[in-house]
């Protein structure tokens, strides 16, 4: 069931994919949920180049709040990384949600995003 599971997020990532393209202006945000992190990358599409990273890993998201992949956890990463975001100057950005449901985690991430002034 899992192998199914993913197998049909990938096919929907991929057809995403297909209209969603980020620039050095505005780059895509694109999701990755594991078991046990989230993973967010601001990716320049044109150049083929991650710009930033950020995940529930970093130094800076284990100082503020040490769970893993659950929705305060995801509400928590999108504050911390787009005031990352602000600071390296990216206002507007591209939200690609990985072929995941846009709801629970991926919702809590974008809300969290919007709140800090980054518009998608």
């Amino acid at each position: 069931m899992q192998l199914v599971y993913r197998e049909r997020r990938k096919k929907r990532h991929e057809r995403i994919r297909k209209s969603i393209f980020g620039t050095s202006e505005r780059p895509r945000l694109c999701i990755f949920k594991s078991e046990k992190h989230l993973y967010a990358q601001l990716i320049d599409d044109y150049q083929k180049k991650t710009l930033l990273t950020f995940s529930t890993l970093s130094e800076k998201f284990r100082k503020a709040s040490p769970k893993g992949n659950t929705v305060e956890a995801a509400k928590k990463l999108g504050e911390l990384f787009g005031g990352e975001l602000k600071v390296k100057g990216f206002q507007k950005i591209v939200f690609d949600r990985g072929g995941y449901k846009y709801h629970g985690k991926v919702k809590a991430l974008a809300d969290a995003l919007r709140k800090t002034g980054v518009n998608f």
